[in-house]
């Protein structure tokens, strides 16, 4: 795996499992990013103004791996994060939960679980 993809996958990976709170102040205007972070963050535009500035952050160290990934992974990485900015708190929580589980199994097994999630998801999709 390229180091580039590995340390977005690490810095996604973080985002997803950091419970941030609500109670952080002081957000960084949208119009002060730079054109290759908002076309990074361009999925949580809508949203940027009421994130907290260390959910911000968290975003923005994600969003300085962009320029390095391949066309195909900079589509993924939107793909995936505009998904998440459509989740409700209750469903981050979910997903961040499931992360955690999924990282407490051995990783010689994580191959094994992951087929059985592909197995199943492939069973709701007629």
């Amino acid at each position: 795996m390229k180091p580039a993809i590995t340390a977005l996958a690490a810095a996604f990976a973080l985002l997803c499992i950091i419970n941030i709170s609500p109670a952080v102040a002081a957000p960084q205007p949208w119009h002060a990013l730079t054109p290759v972070q908002k076309e990074a963050l361009a999925p949580m535009a809508q949203q940027w103004a009421g994130l907290p500035q260390e959910q911000q952050r968290n975003l923005l160290v994600v969003a300085k791996h962009y320029p390095d990934l391949s066309p195909e992974e900079k589509q993924r990485f939107l793909s995936r994060l505009g998904a998440w900015s459509k989740l409700t708190p209750e469903q981050r929580q979910a997903a961040r939960e499931k992360y955690r589980a999924f990282s407490q199994v051995p990783e010689d097994k994580q191959e094994e679980v992951r087929q059985i999630v592909r197995e199943e998801q492939a069973k709701k999709t007629p």
